[in-house]
């Protein structure tokens, strides 16, 4: 399949408020995931010998298909951009070019090494060699055309919340799950059941493919593709939604359906300026905030569902 790499170039101080709802625009149109360019990214490590080449601009990519919906895709991501650049005052540039799916599935991959995201866990991308260290447990992930693959802090986040709020035998839930990362996180923690929801179908495809390359029993998962929970009809001890806060604030509106008393929800993808938002709404519908950590001006906040609030919304 081919198709259509949407360049979005950010001009905008600070930039990453303006990143975000560039990204949000993406997602409204379906994808489940973009490709944010920093100029000001810093591993820790440092960067290789064989790295690529810092990005000159802030900048999203997202990756429309080829097919009848892309000249409206285009046209709703253009007009999105000008009412952004009207009521937010911030510029942008956007590029077009066609990528066969083969060529980007080779380009991403010179991005992507093992990392240590836990004190145990290693994610670790099929294409790699990795040898664990004793007490080490791998995460072995192909992207493919999907998002999230442990690199970027909000999944770092995500996974370490996972491993310090996961009891064993827990249910879990993985809202917007992309790669299936998440998911393959928490079966390798202990979860009895995982259930992964994304928007876009290719996602579920791959997160599937990477729960079964990983050896998790088909048995324990289940992946539906649909809008955030509305197709979920179990309930969880655990979810997790690695999305952008403007969707997590959509979701907060019926996520509590689908977690069980005393439950905890773990949200992640927002940038600092909106924490303050998402956790007033989360408190608001009875959550009570167990933590909030941050990294790289990204934040994760874990909430449990107070066990009154849920009995009062079970019975009512």
């Amino acid at each position: 399949m081919k198709w259509m790499a949407a360049v979005v170039i950010v001009d905008a101080d600070p930039a990453e408020p303006a990143v975000e709802l560039v990204s949000a625009l993406f997602y409204d149109l379906g994808l489940s995931g973009v490709v944010v360019e920093d100029p000001d990214m810093e591993p820790p490590e440092g960067w290789g010998d064989n790295a690529l080449p810092k990005p000159d601009h802030h900048s999203v990519t997202g990756y429309f298909p080829q097919n009848d919906t892309l000249a409206s895709n285009c046209s709703k991501l253009e007009h999105g951009l000008a009412d952004l650049k009207q009521t937010q005052g911030i510029f942008f540039q956007i590029h077009y070019s066609e990528v066969d799916e083969e060529d980007w599935a080779e380009s991403w991959k010179a991005y992507f090494w093992p990392e240590k995201l836990t004190n145990i866990l290693v994610v670790k991308p099929t294409w790699r060699e990795y040898t664990p260290a004793e007490g080490e447990m791998i995460i072995e992930i192909d992207p493919g055309m999907a998002f999230g693959t442990g690199t970027h802090p909000t999944t770092a986040l995500c996974i370490q919340m996972i491993q310090d709020y996961l009891k064993p035998g827990d249910t879990f839930l993985d809202v917007g799950t992309g790669s299936g990362i998440l998911m393959v996180a928490a079966a390798i923690l202990g979860a009895s059941r995982m259930f992964g929801t994304d928007a876009d179908s290719i996602a579920c495809d791959i997160a599937e493919q990477n729960l079964l390359l990983n050896h998790i029993d088909p048995e324990r998962f289940c992946v539906k593709s649909g809008n955030l929970v509305d197709m979920v009809t179990e309930t969880f001890q655990l979810i997790s939604a690695n999305i952008l806060s403007e969707v997590i604030l959509v979701l907060l509106d019926d996520v509590q359906q689908t977690l069980a008393p005393g439950g905890i929800l773990i949200c992640s993808g927002i940038i600092e300026a909106n924490q303050k938002q998402v956790v007033e709404k989360m408190k608001a519908i009875g959550f009570q905030i167990l933590e909030v950590r941050s990294k790289d001006g990204w934040v994760a906040i874990v909430g449990m569902l107070k066990p009154e609030d849920s009995y009062f919304m079970y019975h009512s």
